[in-house]
């Protein structure tokens, strides 16, 4: 079954385990006092953008675990105890939609290259991988770190999105810095478009 996300952050949590073995991450995450009473073994949550399963959970903490694949193509195989990260869980049936289609399946890391004051609000410049380029256009959509944004503008080496106050106090943004990096996902419209384009090509 495809899981699906919205990209807009419910909750922060933090990171109370996070165990290397054997080539796989044990990651034990405790939730806000009173966030997702009814979180079950087998639910799928997207965390910092990667979607995992929901292994064991004990008093406001879900335990995941993930794969060496997912470690390696993903930001968690950084992550450490005291780490915080974004979470949502998956969309079910009748839920409001107010991001765009996130499935969880991180396509590569950005850096953020620099973080600059724009009034009220911050614009980050995002370096991406090259190969991810084709999937970014102005006034697109973007997953960084789970968070669904609108790419402000295209660079030589990634994009710029920009980052308002709420944005920032209700997700991990607030405490980032310029050369932090951040799992990316691109718009899946824009993956198939891309597809489309490569095929037409070929012919």
């Amino acid at each position: 079954m495809w899981r699906m996300f919205t990209g807009i952050i419910e909750h922060v949590g933090d990171v109370e385990r996070a165990d290397f073995k054997g080539g796989r991450l044990r990651l034990v995450v405790r939730m806000p006092k009173g966030a997702w009473k009814g979180v079950k073994v087998g639910e799928s949550i997207a965390v910092d953008g990667v979607c995992l399963t929901v292994a064991a959970t004990s008093r406001g903490r879900a335990a995941f675990d993930a794969v060496g694949e997912t470690c390696r193509l993903t930001t968690l195989g950084r992550i450490r105890r005291g780490g915080r990260v974004n979470l949502e869980r998956a969309m079910r049936a009748g839920d409001k939609f107010g991001g765009h289609f996130v499935t969880g399946h991180v396509d590569g890391v950005g850096r953020i290259a620099k973080i600059v004051q724009a009034g009220g609000d911050l614009l980050f410049h995002v370096d991406v991988p090259r190969k991810l380029m084709p999937e970014l256009a102005r006034k697109g959509s973007v997953a960084v770190d789970g968070i669904s944004l609108t790419v402000v503008a295209v660079t030589g080496k990634g994009f710029t999105v920009t980052i308002i106050p709420h944005t920032l106090a209700a997700t991990t943004l607030g405490g980032r810095k310029a050369g932090d990096p951040v799992n990316l996902e691109t718009d899946v419209l824009a993956k198939y478009v891309r597809r489309a384009a490569e095929s037409l090509r070929r012919r």
